[in-house]
């Protein structure tokens, strides 16, 4: 059955406590639908369809599209409470959700989702309540908060109590300080909610809200890595880049490159706050360079090619 509900919002309830959360949608207290060309109930499929600046709301995050689709059940899941209502119990059926829970929610056209600091976009979001995992798709997916922000071409996947990102497709998470990883496949993972136990059981926000959005920590990357930094392009076929200590490791084809100059090998470490790339030899074996002799950024990479500085020797690219 299909029913157009004349007003053109619906509050749909989930009995969860509610938590501190970056872009979690799987706790808290109701989640407040609204939409300006109104609100369809289609009862046998057990959907809600909120169309035209469609909006929904649950505790601190907020989504708008286009279009929303809220899919929903009856609370403890038997074969009773699954069965459409019938008779003189569609009436109530069709008036309330009380007793009801989403367990998805999907958002197409012009998707935003966002919380005092942190926000997604893209054209489609899927949020699986069950799994609490956002999957983006379509085109300018972005994932932002205060300190970095992520973008991908193909998927953008975000699990908040997992408190990990996945970006896939051209991957890239830059930070506010112009820090830049790119990689086919990103896996980025944040701190913990630094929220005190007592403020998540009195459902209260935590006072710095900026912390509460959780803190990028590390960045594993696969596929065509790289990492820029002002002075060098260090690239491989893997890596992983820690915040705290400002290091990444790259591994697989390793090329470090500044201005004309390259440096070849199995491994490097970049220091991405001093700016300082090392080229690694691994089981015995050697690194190698080319070095332009009048390209004044070779200087810089500790070989004197106007002295004698071999190609092939460990060395040091420094800022």
């Amino acid at each position: 059955m299909r029913r157009l509900i004349a007003a053109a919002s619906v509050l749909l309830c989930l009995a969860v406590p509610a938590m501190a959360q970056q872009l979690d949608l799987s706790s808290g207290g109701p989640i407040d639908i609204t939409s300006r060309d109104g609100i369809e109930w289609r009862q046998a499929e057990r959907q809600v369809i909120a169309r035209g600046d469609a909006r929904a709301i649950r505790n601190n995050v907020t989504v708008t599209a286009d279009r929303l689709t809220a899919w929903y059940r009856k609370k403890g899941g038997n074969a009773a409470a699954e069965a459409p209502a019938t008779g003189a119990g569609l009436a109530a059926a069709d008036t309330s959700t009380e007793g009801s829970e989403v367990y998805r929610l999907q958002a197409d056209g012009n998707v935003h989702i966002y919380t005092q600091t942190d926000q997604a976009q893209g054209d489609r979001a899927t949020y699986d309540l069950d799994q609490a995992v956002l999957v983006m798709t379509g085109r300018n997916l972005k994932l932002t908060t205060p300190n970095n922000t992520i973008t991908a071409r193909d998927d953008l996947e975000y699990w908040p109590q997992k408190h990990m990102a996945v970006a896939r497709g051209d991957a890239v998470v830059t930070t506010n300080d112009a820090k830049r990883v790119s990689a086919d496949t990103l896996v980025a993972y944040t701190t913990d909610n630094p929220q005190p136990r007592a403020a998540q059981a009195a459902a209260k926000p935590t006072d710095d809200p900026i912390a509460a959005s959780g803190k990028l920590q590390r960045v594993e990357a696969f596929g065509h890595v790289s990492i820029r930094t002002p002075t060098d392009t260090v690239t491989g076929d893997r890596g992983v880049y820690v915040l705290e200590t400002g290091m990444a490791r790259l591994a697989g084809n390793v090329q470090i490159t500044r201005g004309q100059n390259q440096l070849n090998g199995a491994e490097a470490n970049v220091n991405m706050k001093t700016g300082i790339a090392t080229l690694v030899a691994r089981n015995a074996g050697r690194v190698h360079g080319l070095v332009v002799p009048n390209d004044d950024s070779s200087k810089s990479f500790g070989l004197d090619p106007v002295g004698g500085g071999k190609a092939g020797t460990p060395a040091q690219a420094k800022p």
